[in-house]
């Protein structure tokens, strides 16, 4: 039997999996893989009755025009500072939350707290920064508190020195229960053997936790560290949904990501598709090289990579 043949002979075999499979594989290959020919709007001047095929190629031109801009720059820096932000602020919280988690005794008790930390993901950042307008803005209740008691508002909406500590806050307390779970989920994984082997041997809960909860983490931790440092430049990295609905111009200078800037120069301002389609193709190089680049430190240190 050829190798053709055995492929074809293990597709029949399977083909409810594959069936299962499909409608998945149709829905990103019609929305992530085709619309991937608009890449070539990067190396174009678009023409709107030429279309995207039709416009005139001017090579880098596009690339060139984007790095002289200031505010591409500042973009870009606050980008790379907010990305890298969490991934030390943020990444580290779900992973400690899950370990205390795992130590409540009491079921009960257990499932509350997974409830209470986890129920904030499903608030939409629209929600979310609704509440902290109203909670936080110069007309909040905050400072109808403040003004109550004889200070002085606040606005830290407004305010550039607060405002990437207000993002990596809110961003912790909505998402900090959901990043848990798969963690929560790799412990509950771990063989009971080795706890009760680790407190034959003498070792109280934090100890276990250290030496065999924590090792047992690592091949997850490691996992998920490489798809973060991969999306550092995207918008889950940078936040696009929560800085869009919660910077103002005030803040532009501290908090307006490549997302935001790529958003508001083509919708608002009304600046050439190509040089948009630019910036979204400088951004996915950078990510494909921090994906690479992380995925060989994890195996360095001897974990297992993504491939």
């Amino acid at each position: 039997m050829t190798k053709r043949s055995r492929l074809w002979k293990r597709i029949a075999d399977y083909k409810y999996f594959y069936i299962l499979a499909l409608p998945l594989l149709l829905y990103y290959f019609i929305f992530e893989y085709v619309p991937m020919y608009g890449i070539i709007l990067a190396f174009k001047e678009f023409n709107y009755s030429a279309g995207i095929m039709g416009s005139e190629w001017i090579g880098l031109a596009n690339f060139t025009e984007i790095f002289q801009l200031n505010d591409f720059r500042i973009a870009f820096r606050n980008t790379l500072i907010i990305a890298f932000g969490r991934l030390l602020i943020e990444f580290p919280v779900p992973i400690v939350v899950a370990l205390l988690l795992n130590e409540v005794r009491k079921a009960s008790m257990k499932k509350f707290y997974q409830v209470v930390y986890t129920f904030p993901h499903f608030l939409s950042w629209v929600i979310v920064s609704g509440i902290l307008i109203n909670f936080l803005g110069s007309a909040g209740v905050l400072n109808q508190l403040l003004v109550m008691i004889g200070f002085e508002k606040v606005n830290l909406l407004v305010d550039p020195s607060s405002f990437r500590g207000l993002l990596f806050g809110s961003s912790i307390w909505k998402d900090m229960g959901w990043g848990a779970i798969i963690y929560l989920a790799a412990i509950a994984s771990i063989p009971p053997s080795l706890y009760e082997a680790a407190s034959i041997d003498g070792a109280n809960r934090f100890q276990q936790m250290i030496h065999v909860t924590w090792p047992m983490l690592k091949p997850t931790i490691a996992i998920l560290l490489i798809l973060n440092v991969g999306g550092m430049m995207s918008s889950g990295g940078g936040g696009f949904d929560q800085i869009f609905n919660l910077y103002n111009p005030a803040v532009y200078e501290v908090a307006d990501i490549l997302d935001t800037y790529v958003y508001r120069r083509t919708f608002a301002v009304g600046s050439s598709y190509g040089t948009s389609t630019a910036i979204s193709l400088f951004k996915g190089v950078i990510n494909c090289i921090l994906l690479i680049a992380a995925n060989r430190a994890v195996k360095r240190i001897g974990q297992e990579g993504l491939v």
